[in-house]
């Protein structure tokens, strides 16, 4: 395992228990990549020292500590500037990586789907592009074609070069699969399946949560970023409805925005989605923060219009009372009484965005029952006799094709 010292700058206007949070995160995150962290060195700052990050003073004691422990990787709690990065490398023996490499460090080991690891790689490229330093100037390769023969090109101009080209190579390449997801998201809109969305911030519970929901197999791990590639899996309410849902990419501060906008097309699910079920670890001492920044991405991603339903999770761990709010749920998704109101609860939910209807069915007509099961909230199920059909009562979408072929449309209530 790699020796970590950790570094952290606490301006004025953050508070100790925020930026306290924010370095054991960074410590998580280190523990995630495969680092041990050996110690820690922080400082209260006016603002951000411009060209070093940190003040003069520090830096002499980060370099005694860098010799006295033998550090591997010194790695700092924000995004360096290339400039700064510049100059700390040049005074610190150890590698100088920030918050913002650690994090693409572990998309880059947690993706495997060929999607996630070409939008991981054009992060890292977008990343590297403007901290290409000149350390090695002298000239080393030729170039080739007209205008380039001679001296040749500096190693750096190459690697920009290169560096450019791929990023071009790599947004081709994803434009397809873009296009691959989009019809899929199509054929799901056409057959009007209701759509939900996991989301919450990272370490929350939600690939735990999604795996009891759909039986499916997602990783679970007690690690940050243990899901990247989103799974979709049907999900079967009390009532046999079926909508689907997806587990997506846990969400975390200062997420890099080369992130943001590579995952962009992965996070589209969240936007289509029908219903964002926001799951919270409520036995964080930070959660009220969590809860915030995923809200912020939420917005930023255009998707806050939609409704949510709140999950308080991992209340088996609590240490102290917790009054839960209104419409919000606190469970523990390995107890099968609160993941049964887990189900009724998104039950409920998806009910509130249906209208009701009622309708009689012959009883010769089998597909049509299963139908209804299946892509409506039956509420009332029940046979006539006189008339020898079903009378079938619930809730259905607007959307749904159900609504022309087999409902009578002047039964519907206003």
């Amino acid at each position: 395992m790699e020796q970590v010292i950790l570094v952290g700058c606490q301006l004025r206007h953050v508070n100790d228990d925020v930026f306290h949070s924010s370095m054991d995160e960074l410590a998580s995150l280190t523990e995630t990549a495969g680092g041990m962290v050996l110690a820690a060195v922080t400082q209260k700052r006016e603002r951000i020292e411009a060209g070093t990050y940190i003040g003069k003073g520090k830096i002499n004691e980060l370099i005694a500590l860098e010799q006295e422990v033998e550090a591997d990787t010194i790695i700092f709690n924000d995004e360096l500037s290339p400039s700064q990065h510049l100059q700390l490398s040049k005074q610190l023996e150890a590698k100088v990586i920030d918050r913002t490499q650690l994090i693409l460090d572990i998309f880059a080991m947690r993706a495997r789907s060929r999607e996630g690891k070409l939008q991981v790689e054009l992060a890292q490229l977008k990343y590297m592009l403007p901290r290409l330093s000149g350390i090695g100037v002298s000239l080393s390769r030729l170039g080739g074609g007209i205008g380039t023969r001679g001296p040749g090109e500096t190693k750096l101009e190459t690697d920009r070069r290169y560096i450019r080209r791929r990023i071009e190579d790599i947004k081709k390449q994803l434009e397809v699969i873009v296009q691959h997801r989009e019809r899929y998201r199509e054929r799901r809109k056409n057959l009007e399946q209701f759509q939900m969305a996991l989301v919450g911030y990272t370490n929350a519970g939600k690939s735990t949560l999604f795996n009891r929901l759909t039986a499916a197999e997602s990783l679970e791990e007690n690690k940050l970023f243990a899901t990247l590639d989103p799974l979709t899996r049907k999900c079967k309410l009390p009532n046999g409805f079926i909508p689907l849902l997806t587990d997506t990419v846990g969400f975390i501060q200062h997420l890099p925005t080369q992130l943001v906008a590579a995952f962009r097309s992965t996070l589209e699910e969240v936007r289509q989605a029908d219903l964002i079920i926001h799951v919270i670890d409520v036995s964080h001492p930070d959660h009220r923060q969590h809860e915030k920044t995923v809200n912020n991405i939420l917005s930023d991603l255009e998707a806050s219009h939609i409704p949510q339903l709140i999950i308080y999770n991992k209340r088996d761990l609590l240490t102290e009372s917790f009054i839960t709010p209104k419409n919000a749920l606190l469970v523990s998704v390995f107890d099968n009484t609160d993941l049964e109101t887990v189900r009724m609860a998104i039950q409920e939910k998806i009910t509130e965005e249906m209208i009701p209807y009622q309708t009689q069915i012959s009883a010769q007509n089998g597909k049509l029952m299963s139908l209804l099961k299946t892509q409506t909230i039956v509420i009332e199920n029940r046979y006539n006799e006189i008339d020898d059909c079903y009378e079938y009562k619930g809730y259905i979408s607007e959307k749904s094709p159900l609504l022309n072929t087999i409902i009578d449309s002047n039964n519907l209530k206003e």
